[in-house]
């Protein structure tokens, strides 16, 4: 969660002495090292679980404050949004039962907060990106209200000169513009930590690091946003886009992300990192509690707290982190495992957890120095290449060997994982039932990231795209409750979601994107052409930056080729070598609305000025339509779930595909 008692980082004196702050808990690292005072057993780990809460109609709620007011438990924190709640699990002793009680911890608590959002009319969903999330929940009212996020978002827009642009190519391509740091609260995870000491360290990260690419292509749950399929795990790409800036490093010259994997192997100590970090990046935030001097606390035998240097830490995302904590009064370091998102269950979780913890307890005795078997730069390949593409990644692995995801997992990381694990002393059916997990996912070929994949696929044709987002939403949430592993859970079925009329309330919940469009100096004919192919009867008119300059509707060209015979169209033909502009027969000024408007203001619009369409923008850009047809659609679809629940959908069209609300009867 981060020091939450700071400011923006700024400039002058504030700045300096801050740093100054930050140097002096680094030499307090050193010293405990060189002293032998970090703790050196027995290892301990935690875990760390974020979660979405949604409201009756599966969109992201703001009830993050009065549910933790409810609980009243110091181990459920506050996060970015309002819509998320963050616990941190009490550390637990590296040893048989550890997993078990990591699953049962997580099932009890998630279960804590799931009865007091239902008892709200909401719900849970445990995922690395809720599919119902949209700009709408991306303004700064859904920021938690406290210091340090405004701190945070305003040191951010800071360095990225207020310019929050996303661009992520996947089956789909996403272009989407944020003036908030909230982009990245849609990015929910389960980070998993692992106690280390002095002397292990090097080896410890050096190994995380090596295994992260593999690990995560096993765990991707992180496939759509805004409705568009991206990366298997899209969080990846988002954190680092909206943490940092665009390119506007001259040419030629290097530029270290704030978000990122690494640059290189840990030779020694953990200090490599740490001074790496604090030489490259600006204090973004100011730690207020400025009191203490942590070389005096050593001399005194007090572990120091370090907060200057944790401050600064939590603002520098590498995916693998390194940590300083105290625990029973003893400093220790720590590995924090980052980019393992949250869900799809807590059983899903645990695998995740003993996958990596196996993994750390066996690798050095399986592999030796990772330095001598593997070039960092592949290791980072692989981590991107797991992020983009998760199970049907190949990696470049021991030996410039390269291997499938699938086989790399079941013949190597696995045995070591087990062998690990049972080095430990956790007995063979505790090994079996977690590590059995990840093995049957991946011969199923089937991560949370695919199961949602495939349901999209399954749906498309027989619904609307706020439909199909709500019922994954929707399906997460009750599957995740059975604690059935995703690669059991069937494909998500329509009519889950409920058929709420709250997925109806904004125009953006159900528009049409996938639009057909023209430039005013296009042919009518071309116009004409594509109503009569698509069968759609709404034509927008768009300039080269995608904004809307007017519309062509089937009843304006069918009046214009009725006009008078002196018009340059008769007998609703172009004369002989006529060639008519759209400029010439559109609507210059139509009536638009935006994502946000309220369902029933789109159709007093459309009422009061007699229009059966209303084209959708946001700051002037074209982003769908809508149409009194897809009115009709909503009213029939409610309908027959209240009263023909099992009625299939008739009418077979896929509405995100061109207009399809605007589907000609």
């Amino acid at each position: 969660m981060g020091v939450q008692e700071v400011q923006a980082g700024g400039s002058g004196e504030a700045q300096r002495a801050f740093t100054r702050r930050v140097l002096r808990d680094l030499a307090a690292i050193e010293a405990l090292e060189a002293r032998g005072c970090f703790d050196r057993g027995p290892r301990r780990i935690g875990a760390e679980q974020e979660l979405t809460l949604v409201d009756g109609a599966w969109q992201p709620a703001p009830w993050n404050e009065d549910i933790l007011a409810e609980l009243d438990d110091p181990e459920f924190v506050t996060e970015l949004a309002r819509y998320n709640i963050e616990f941190n699990l009490p550390p637990m002793l590296f040893q048989a039962g550890a997993l078990t009680e990591l699953h049962t911890a997580l099932r009890q608590r998630i279960a804590r907060v799931r009865a007091i959002a239902q008892a709200r009319g909401g719900e849970v969903v445990i995922t690395g990106i809720v599919p119902t999330v949209d700009s709408n929940h991306l303004t700064l009212d859904n920021i938690t209200p406290r210091d340090r996020y405004y701190a945070l978002n305003d040191a951010i827009t800071s360095l990225r000169h207020g310019d929050f642009r996303v661009r992520i190519k996947g089956v789909d391509q996403l272009e989407a513009n944020v003036d908030s740091i909230l982009m990245e609260a849609i990015n929910t995870s389960f980070q998993v930590h692992w106690q280390t000491t002095p002397g292990e360290f090097a080896a410890d990260y050096n190994l995380a690091m090596a295994t992260a690419g593999p690990i995560l292509s096993a765990c991707c749950n992180s496939p759509v946003l805004f409705g568009k399929r991206l990366w298997r795990e899209t969080r990846i790409a988002i954190f680092q886009q909206i943490v940092d800036p665009g390119s506007d490093t001259p040419t030629g010259r290097d530029r270290t992300q704030r978000v990122r994997f690494g640059e290189a192997w840990v030779n020694e100590s953990v200090l490599e990192l740490f001074r790496a970090d604090i030489a490259r990046f600006r204090m973004l935030l100011i730690d207020l509690v400025g009191d203490e001097d942590p070389l005096a606390e050593i001399e005194a035998d007090r572990p120091p707290k370090l907060r200057a240097l944790q401050a600064f830490n939590s603002t520098v995302y590498r995916w693998v982190r390194p940590c300083y904590g105290i625990t029973d009064g003893r400093p220790h370091l720590r590995i924090e495992n980052r980019y393992l998102p949250a869900g799809p269950t807590p059983a899903d979780e645990t695998a995740n957890a003993a996958l990596w913890f196996g993994l750390m307890a066996g690798g050095r005795e399986a592999w030796g120095d990772i330095r001598e078997r593997l070039d960092f730069d592949d290791a980072h390949a692989n981590f991107v290449s797991a992020a983009r593409e998760g199970l049907g990644a190949h990696f470049r692995w021991f030996c410039g060997k390269d291997r499938p995801a699938e086989t790399l997992l079941r013949e190597e990381l696995l045995p070591v994982a087990r062998a690990g694990l049972a080095s430990a002393g956790f007995d063979s059916s505790e090994i079996d039932r977690y590590l059995g997990v990840i093995d049957e996912r991946v011969a199923a070929s089937q991560t949370g990231a695919q199961w949602t994949l495939a349901s999209v696929a399954n749906m498309k044709g027989k619904s609307t795209r706020g439909e199909r987002l709500r019922t994954l939403a929707a399906a997460m949430a009750t599957r995740e409750q059975m604690d059935l592993p995703v690669h059991a859970w069937p494909l998500a079925r329509l009519g889950e979601e409920g058929g709420s009329v709250g997925g109806y309330e904004r125009v953006g919940q159900y528009m049409s994107t996938d639009l057909f469009t023209v430039a005013e100096d296009d042919l009518v004919d071309l116009v004409a052409s594509i109503m009569d192919w698509e069968r759609i009867r709404h034509v927008p008119v768009e300039d080269a930056d995608h904004c809307l300059v007017g519309l062509v509707s089937y009843r304006r060209l069918i009046r214009v080729l009725a006009g008078p015979p002196d018009s340059p169209i008769t007998n609703g033909r172009p004369e002989s070598g006529t060639l008519v502009p759209v400029r010439d027969i559109m609507e210059r000024t139509p009536h638009t609305c935006t994502p946000d408007t309220p369902t029933i203001d789109a159709i007093r619009a459309m009422e009061t000025h007699r229009v059966s369409c209303l084209p959708v923008v946001r700051d002037g850009k074209l982003v769908g339509i809508v149409t009194e047809h897809d009115f009709a659609q909503i009213a029939r679809k409610l309908l027959e779930r209240e009263f023909c629940s099992d009625t299939p959908n008739a009418d077979g069209l896929d509405a995100d595909s061109v207009q399809q609300g605007d589907q000609a009867k």
